[in-house]
């Protein structure tokens, strides 16, 4: 878990922005970036997962490679 050191600027009494380190800005901003990705990577895998699949030895056969 990411800790955070935020600032709060209020008005009248109420809470209305928080401000961070900028630091700790950056390493929300990149876990935030990592967690999108792996949204994609689940959803290209979930699209993927009926996709026809070759094992090497297929591959090499298919691309007629010599396979000594």
């Amino acid at each position: 878990m990411l800790a955070l050191h935020p600032e709060f600027l209020t008005k009248d009494g109420h809470k209305v922005f928080a401000v961070l380190p900028y630091e700790e800005f950056c390493r929300i901003q990149n876990a935030l970036i990592d967690f999108e990705d792996l949204i994609e990577l689940r959803q290209a895998k979930a699209q993927e997962s009926t996709a026809s699949t070759y094992s090497l030895e297929e591959v090499k056969t298919l691309l007629s490679i010599d396979q000594s």
